[in-house]
């Protein structure tokens, strides 16, 4: 009976990783569509340059279908009934300022739509040993939030600096923060705030968490500073290569 109870027990735990493993996945690549998106509707929207009718109804066209994957992967994150396998990291020296840089390019266009100010106090290089794509889906994390959460005309500041042999990214922005009370829940998967839900009700909650092990799985860390009502600071530890 105790043997029966182990394997149950057992096969729980490998189906809870399986599934964790692909909502975090799922999210990963929906962060990844919605910078495409807002890219997209620059073009369609002339702010790069004119662009011809026909040209339009391609872009159109892209703009729809990405629409339709970013709908696609969050029904997964809601249904999640797939077989999982285990995230692959590949680890490589990397210039961790060009990553940041390259990754708020990115939201350039969702931060226009939106209203927000982009700032990057940008040193020279900095290199890392890193999943550069692991890492550029954990930036991407923060960024998205700290632009989807602010408030009209508001900003964020990205920054680094060298500090003990690691290297501190933190990302600040004038947005709606979070409540006390509900601070030492927002690693936690499937976790939203209160304040979070009102400003945008779609969300999956994985988006902290899914940074938060990325970091993690670098030999990081990552905490944060936040006010209700005034904004929040993330900051991202990681080793500097020793190479």
């Amino acid at each position: 009976m105790q043997d029966l109870e182990s394997e149950n027990k057992k096969l729980k735990e490998m189906l809870d990783f399986k599934s964790d493993l692909i909502s975090m996945m799922a999210h990963q690549l929906r962060t990844s569509l919605s910078a495409s998106k807002w890219v997209l509707k620059m073009f369609m929207d002339e702010d790069l340059g004119h662009i011809t009718d026909e040209q339009k109804i391609f872009l159109k066209k892209s703009y729809d279908n990405n629409e339709k994957m970013i709908d696609l992967v969050s029904e997964m994150i809601d249904i999640n009934k797939e077989e999982g396998t285990e995230i692959i990291y590949d680890f490589k020296d990397h210039d961790i300022v060009e990553i940041i840089d390259q990754t708020i390019e990115d939201f350039a266009g969702e931060a226009k739509e939106r209203k927000v100010t982009l700032n990057f106090t940008k040193p020279g290089e900095i290199i890392i040993n890193c999943d550069c794509s692991k890492i550029r889906t954990a930036l991407q994390g923060l960024l998205e939030n700290s632009i989807k959460y602010n408030k009209e005309k508001g900003s964020v500041f990205v920054s680094i600096e060298q500090e003990l042999g690691n290297v501190v990214i933190s990302v600040r922005d004038t947005g709606i923060g979070i409540s006390q009370d509900e601070q030492d829940q927002i690693f936690n998967k499937f976790f939203r705030s209160i304040s979070a839900k009102k400003k945008e009700n779609i969300g999956s909650g994985l988006g902290l968490f899914a940074v938060k092990t990325i970091v993690e799985k670098h030999g990081g860390k990552i905490w944060f500073k936040s006010k209700e009502g005034v904004g929040s600071t993330f900051h991202i530890s990681l080793p500097i290569s020793k190479s």
